[in-house]
């Protein structure tokens, strides 16, 4: 900036404006009333693209109703393709967070492209006769449709995004799935021995768990692509033409290439933010599996020596200030802290969706503002986690098999030859002298060591299997 000023005038009264800045007056009253975050509108860029596609699609619609001449339109349309290129990012310094129920992002947005298309024509920036941004670029829109069709357009440009990191870390969990079908290793419910399963069995699930949520932040994500333009202020259409709902959406849906529909009902659609609530909702669904999943690998690499030290996690960094030699589970750490601030977000999406009032709900701002940072949060997790932790996990085969030999768990596969009478007794002996089932069922004399060892045969404890072993009464 050169340090000189034009002058922007609106409602309140004139404010002087950075020259060379593409914002006008009234994103500028928004950098004096709302420094509210570190949450600055530039720093999303598919909301950006969201607000720059939205435009187009009413630029789109405005041209072949008449409305907007071939030069503005054109050089609007110039303007928004230079946004989502992610061109002039510096000319959206505002707070995501704001009142006035997004008003200021849209205006920002309205100036913005205003501006720069007025430089494409070959006109000083602020010379508005030529483009307004309230009368060309926001012509037959109002904050309230054009903001929440852009925040739903832009969440789909995350949610897409957000699939490819989840994906590559189920493709993650699903190699060391492979890697470790061999070995086999105690399973646990309740944090108490179960039954042998293999450590392959473990990761399998884990990749499964989250493949699971693809389909339904997929039918989440779905909603979003309902939108409400030509609503205008309350959903009555007012200050649009015949027939502008139709064609702005078409433009959308070509633009994209996404089946965008508009909502039925708009009036309804203006004040309902369901859609941002139920893909939140998703979020967390996502969030509460991950978080799992973290803990659970805690808990299988604790110790190194007295906890569970079935795998071990790549060391990232020296644990303990104090205490040598220690290295602790950051990376799963870290990614549960992360799920914790979407489930919270989750609340914030949840009460701000409450909170609408009659035509509108002023809360849109953070609603929109926690959707994308959980769906950036999950994705830089879903990364740190991949490449900084499942990418390099080994197993302690030993350790796991030591725990198979050495557990009461294993009786449970001798339930449909011995019967659950039998087992019992074998496994409260065990308990009480510390002996294993292994040799205690040999001394009882209850089965053959060929029949023993064929039922205790890894591949026979962790699959449904016939053995031709004559049940014992």
């Amino acid at each position: 900036m050169t340090g000189k000023t034009r002058t922007g005038s609106d409602l309140l009264g004139e404010k002087q404006i950075p020259q060379e800045a593409l914002y006008d007056v009234q994103t500028f009253r928004c950098l004096e009333n709302f420094n509210i975050s570190h949450f600055h509108l530039n720093e999303y860029p598919n909301y950006l693209k969201g607000l720059a596609i939205t435009k187009m699609g009413a630029a789109e619609a405005n041209h072949r109703l008449g409305l907007i001449t071939d030069e503005v339109y054109s050089a609007i349309m110039t303007a928004c393709r230079e946004i989502c290129n992610g061109e002039h990012s510096e000319a959206f310094p505002i707070d995501m967070i704001q009142g006035g129920a997004g008003t200021s992002t849209n205006m920002n947005a309205n100036e913005v492209i205003a501006n720069r298309a007025l430089q494409i024509m070959g006109y000083e920036l602020g010379d508005f006769k030529h483009c307004w941004p309230n009368d060309d670029v926001n012509r037959s829109q109002s904050t309230n449709d054009a903001y929440p069709t852009a925040a739903h357009l832009g969440l789909y440009f995350t949610h897409l995004d957000l699939l490819e990191h989840l994906k590559a870390l189920i493709s993650s969990f699903r190699a060391k799935s492979v890697e470790f079908a061999g070995i086999l290793k105690m399973g646990r419910t309740q944090l108490e021995d179960a039954v042998p399963m293999s450590l392959g069995q473990s990761f399998g699930g884990f990749a499964s768990i989250l493949e699971d949520e693809i389909k339904h932040l997929d039918e989440a994500a779905a909603d979003l692509l309902i939108v409400n333009m030509g609503a205008t202020a309350v959903g009555t259409g007012i200050c649009s033409e015949p027939g502008y709902s139709e064609k702005c959406v078409k433009a959308l849906a070509e633009i994209t290439g996404w089946p965008v529909t508009l909502s039925a009902d708009l009036v309804g659609a203006t004040s309902d933010t369901s859609s941002l609530v139920g893909y939140s909702a998703a979020l967390k669904r996502l969030a509460v599996k991950a978080s799992k999943i973290s803990n659970d690998l805690r808990l299988l690499a604790s110790g190194p020596r007295c906890g569970l030290g079935e795998i071990n996690l790549p060391e990232k960094q020296p644990g303990s200030s104090i205490m040598p030699g220690k290295v602790n589970p950051v990376i799963p750490e870290v990614m549960t802290q992360i799920c914790y601030k979407v489930m919270g977000n989750d609340v914030c999406v949840t009460m701000s969706g409450e909170a609408a009032q009659m035509e509108l709900n002023a809360m849109e701002p953070v609603m929109i503002q926690c959707c994308f940072e959980s769906a950036e949060l999950m994705m830089n997790g879903f990364d740190t986690l991949r490449v900084n932790c499942v990418d390099g996990i080994t197993a302690n085969a030993e350790r796991c098999r030591d725990y198979i030999m050495n557990s009461i768990g294993i009786v449970t596969a001798l339930n449909p030859i011995i019967g659950y009478k039998h087992s019992t007794k074998i496994a409260k002996k065990a308990k009480e002298t510390g002996r294993g089932v292994y040799e205690l069922v040999l001394e009882e004399g209850i089965l053959s060591k060929e029949e023993l060892d064929e039922i205790l045969k890894p591949e026979n404890m962790i699959k449904p299997v016939k053995l031709d072993i004559k049940p014992r009464k």
